[in-house]
C-alpha cells in the first residue's frame, strides 16, 4: 500500500492496548462496529492478520506483534504534533487538577510535569494526592490516574498499560540479612506492610510469601512512607515496578515470585475532554505514563 491512513494505524493501536474491541473504542470515542471496520481494513490493505481472538479477549498475531512498535511510533509523533499545536495555540491556560496515589505523585509526576510545563506553560497544574480513588463527578480532580477501571457512565479512561509490582529490599537489608532464595527465607517481621493488612496478608500468602496480617510489624497505609522505611533497611516492600527503579538503593528480591500485575487507567470525566488545557494535559500524561510503562 503506498500510503497508511493514520485513522486506522489508531484503530490498531488502541485495539492492540486494550485488549479488546469494545474497550478501544471506548477509548476512542467510537462504536464497536466502527472500530473493528477500522482494524478490518488495516488488515485488508496490509494483507496480514494483526489479531486472534482467544477467548473473550484478542491477542496479537506474530505479525501484528512485528507492527506494533512502528504503529506506536506513529502514535507518539502524532501526539507530539498535536501537544506542539496546542502548546502554541493562544488561550491554553488555567487550573488543571491530577489525583494520584502518594507513590505515583512522588516518584512519577514531577517529570511528567515537568513536560507538561514544557507544553503549556499557562497552565496551573494542581496534585491531588490520595489513595482513595478521587471522585470526579464531584470534580474533586479534572483527571485521575487509576489502577482500576472506571465503571461511572459518565466517566472516559483510557488504559495507558500494564505494569507490575515485585518484591525490593534495601542493598543495606541484604547486607546484613542476606538475599533471600525462597520465599519461605522471608520471616513475617521482614516484610513491611500496607493497610489493610488482612487484604495485604492474603495477597502475598498466595504468592507464596508466608505472612499473617498478625506478623507484620511496620504497617502504614502511605507507600512513601513504607518506601522510605524500606529505602533505610527496615525490611522488604511490594511495590510498583517504575517507582522502585527510581530509589537507587532498592534491588528486587525474589524475582522467580509471581508479580502483580497494575493496570494503568488515566480517567476523566466525559464533559472535561472538551476543555482544550484537561485535554492537552490528558494527553500528555498518557504519553509519557505509557512511555514509561512501555520502558
Amino acid at each position: 500500500m503506498d500510503r497508511l491512513d493514520w485513522n486506522l494505524a489508531r484503530a490498531f493501536c488502541a485495539t492492540a492496548e486494550a485488549g479488546s474491541l469494545s474497550a478501544a473504542a471506548r477509548r476512542l470515542g467510537l462504536t464497536q462496529p466502527t472500530l473493528s471496520r477500522q482494524v478490518a481494513a488495516l488488515e485488508a490493505a496490509l494483507g496480514v492478520t494483526l489479531f486472534e481472538r482467544v477467548g473473550k479477549a484478542l491477542a496479537l498475531t506474530e505479525a501484528g506483534r512485528a507492527l506494533l512498535a512502528p504503529a506506536q511510533s506513529m502514535a507518539t509523533a502524532a501526539d507530539a504534533m498535536a501537544l506542539a499545536a496546542a502548546g502554541a495555540a493562544e488561550g491554553v491556560a488555567g487550573r488543571v487538577s491530577i489525583s494520584a496515589s502518594d507513590a505515583v505523585a512522588a516518584h512519577l509526576l514531577p517529570d511528567i510535569v515537568a513536560r507538561i510545563r514544557r507544553a503549556a506553560p499557562g497552565i496551573t497544574v494542581a496534585v491531588v494526592v490520595s489513595n482513595a480513588i478521587s471522585d470526579l463527578r464531584r470534580r474533586e480532580a479534572d483527571i485521575a490516574i487509576r489502577h482500576v477501571r472506571p465503571a461511572e457512565p459518565d466517566l472516559i479512561g483510557r488504559l495507558v498499560g500494564e505494569t507490575s509490582a515485585h518484591l525490593y529490599a534495601s542493598e543495606r537489608w541484604i547486607a546484613e540479612r542476606g538475599a533471600p532464595r525462597t520465599p519461605g527465607d522471608l520471616a513475617p517481621e521482614d516484610v513491611l506492610g500496607f493497610a489493610p493488612v488482612e487484604r495485604f496478608a492474603a495477597h502475598l500468602a498466595a504468592a507464596g510469601v508466608p505472612v499473617t496480617a498478625e506478623g507484620f510489624r511496620i504497617v502504614s497505609e502511605n507507600a512513601v512512607t513504607v518506601l522510605e522505611m524500606a529505602r533505610r533497611g527496615l525490611g522488604v516492600v511490594v511495590m510498583m515496578r517504575e517507582v522502585a527503579v527510581r530509589v537507587p538503593e532498592l534491588v528486587r528480591v525474589l524475582p522467580d515470585l509471581p508479580a502483580t500485575p497494575i493496570p494503568i487507567w488515566l480517567v476523566t470525566h466525559r464533559e472535561l475532554r472538551t476543555s482544550r488545557r484537561v485535554r492537552l494535559v490528558y494527553d500528555v500524561l498518557g504519553e509519557a505514563l505509557g512511555e514509561m510503562v512501555r520502558g
